[in-house]
């Protein structure tokens, strides 16, 4: 089905930052399959763990004991501090169970129309509720009756979550993005995540944390809410969980944790063996390579090369970024920029129609992470002079 504007061109091979396409040209990824390819492409602790796992097991179901599965959960609830998780297969499934566990929440207080509050520029999936969830009327659009129990506030804005609280007394849980990242980039004040776990804290309600393009290191923490003295109650996790290889995962702790039993929730394939095999290597090769400090230490790297070689250009808006998730706003439309960048061998995203967004491998080097700053500066300053 025609559900993607492809570029033309395709991809047959890849190693680290680099992809080559069908006619042998090499392009400089800068976008990781959109924050998927931490580890960049075909990495070979990665590809091990496939290879070995695929001919031992690949699939039995969970009716079974899945021994990889309780290794990931273990190593997942380590590095996360919550308490138990359930594995499906994308970034959609994981925030549809947290939705499942603010509304199993809500009705055990007897409420009888649980509400989540969520945010305006948010991206939380395609399914019914997740687009309902979404803050992007355009994903919305054609798919009414949209699902209830939804109320929506902007994004950075702890006024009018208190505003809500006054007024809605069936909202049971804050749905929240620590940095939006299909909305563009945006980075909230430094007191808002603090101040959401506070006002949560107060109402009763959960605090849910859609980590799927935030996590897994990339923004310098293993996850972003470790910049701040918290904790949310579910997590969502999924896009470089795996390095390409489908799944997601929600976590929990607290009263959360136990508000999904048997019967309430499942998965044919989530958590098989060959996709937490995947994970495992990921989660082994992150922290044996100390990636998510080198994800801080580039962006900084990769912010201040922006600053300085776009100073001064009057189409650039604001130069944001948290660890290796960098958006340049600039003051007009721009998506014609991610063609023109492939001709040169350079993959970006342009999201929300004036940001540039960079999501690169984890693992690129200094030269590379400069040649992304050389690279996107150029076009920018030659689009604005157009």
């Amino acid at each position: 089905m025609s559900t993607y504007p492809r570029l033309p061109v395709t991809f047959v091979r890849g190693e680290g930052a680099w992809l080559w396409d069908t006619a042998g040209k090499k392009y400089l990824d800068a976008f990781s399959g959109v924050a998927v390819c931490g580890l960049g492409h075909a990495h070979p602790a990665v590809a091990e763990a496939l290879c070995n796992q695929a001919q031992q097991l690949i699939h039995t179901s969970n009716w079974y004991g899945i021994a990889r599965q309780q290794e990931l959960a273990d190593k997942l609830t380590e590095i996360s501090g919550m308490d138990n998780v359930f594995f499906g297969n994308s970034g959609a499934e994981a925030v549809e169970c947290a939705i499942k566990i603010a509304r199993m929440y809500g009705h055990k207080k007897d409420i009888a129309v649980p509400t989540i509050i969520v945010m305006e520029g948010s991206f939380h999936g395609r399914t019914l509720a997740t687009l309902t969830a979404t803050g992007s009327r355009k994903v919305q659009a054609g798919f009414e009756p949209l699902v209830a129990g939804f109320v929506r506030v902007p994004y950075g804005d702890l006024a009018a979550i208190e505003i809500v609280a006054k007024n809605n007394h069936d909202v049971v849980a804050v749905l929240v993005e620590p940095v939006q990242g299909e909305g563009g980039i945006n980075i909230p004040p430094e007191d808002y995540l603090p101040g959401l776990r506070s006002i949560c804290d107060r109402h009763q309600w959960l605090l849910m944390l859609d980590e799927i393009q935030t996590g897994m290191g990339r923004t310098g923490r293993w996850f972003a809410f470790q910049h701040h003295d918290l904790k949310p109650d579910v997590m969502s996790v999924a896009k470089g969980l795996a390095n390409g290889v489908p799944i997601g995962a929600c976590l929990a702790r607290g009263a959360a944790a136990s508000m999904l039993q048997v019967g309430n929730h499942g998965s044919t394939f989530g958590g098989n063996p060959l996709a937490c095999a995947a994970a495992l290597a990921t989660i082994k090769t992150l922290h044996e390579q100390k990636l998510a400090t080198r994800a801080a230490s580039l962006g900084a790297r990769m912010l201040h090369g922006f600053s300085k070689k776009l100073a001064g250009q009057p189409n650039v808006k604001e130069i944001r970024g948290k660890g290796l998730m960098l958006g340049i706003e600039l003051t007009h439309d721009c998506r014609k920029l991610t063609a023109l960048a492939l001709e040169r061998g350079l993959l970006i995203n342009v999201t929300h129609e004036k940001v540039i967004r960079l999501l690169p491998p984890l693992v690129i080097s200094d030269a590379e992470a400069d040649q992304i700053v050389d690279g996107v500066s150029l076009l920018v300053s030659e689009f604005g002079a157009a």
